[in-house]
């Protein structure tokens, strides 16, 4: 299986860029995976609603151009359905017995993600109502995709 994680902006922490490297290794043995970057927009203090929905389509343009047409989308959004770590694993492995070859994972910048590319997305998952930093969230989207294979392969991990 290919998973790619499609995301807004660049990692400047070089502790985020350790973990993000981390279990990019771990995974390898159990699928490809593709991070891609895509340029986010410079958000002004105070901006209006209109500028902020423009921010998030331009970003989302960005998204939708670094996407596969075939490729089973999973938008990550604080409305989408919370599972816990098995329900992913099963989510992710039946997706895999059903013939899908390529998910890809969405994660929005600052202000979201926007219409066009929920439109798109197959799947709106949440990770928390809470909001996280989207740096961060690729660490745990990743962590909890190799947590998500660990399971799959019956192979211990801890809890």
């Amino acid at each position: 299986m290919k998973i790619t994680v499609v995301c807004v902006g660049k990692i400047k922490e070089k502790f985020y860029v350790q973990a993000i490297d981390e279990y990019a290794k771990r995974l390898s043995r159990y699928c490809k995976l593709e991070v891609i970057e895509v340029a986010d927009e410079k958000t002004p203090d105070h901006a209006s609603d209109v500028v902020n929905e423009q921010i998030k389509s331009k970003e989302g343009e960005r998204i939708l151009g670094a996407m596969k047409d075939d490729s089973y989308v999973i938008a990550l959004a604080i409305d989408g359905e919370m599972l816990d770590s098995v329900k992913l694993s099963k989510k992710i492995e039946k997706l895999g017995v059903d013939g899908c070859g390529h998910i890809t994972f969405v994660i929005g910048g600052s202000l979201g993600l926007a219409s066009e590319v929920m439109k798109r997305a197959d799947y709106k998952l949440s990770f928390s109502k809470m909001t996280f930093p989207h740096q961060l969230m690729r660490v745990i989207l990743l962590e909890q995709v190799y947590r998500s294979y660990r399971i799959m392969m019956n192979e211990p991990y801890h809890k």
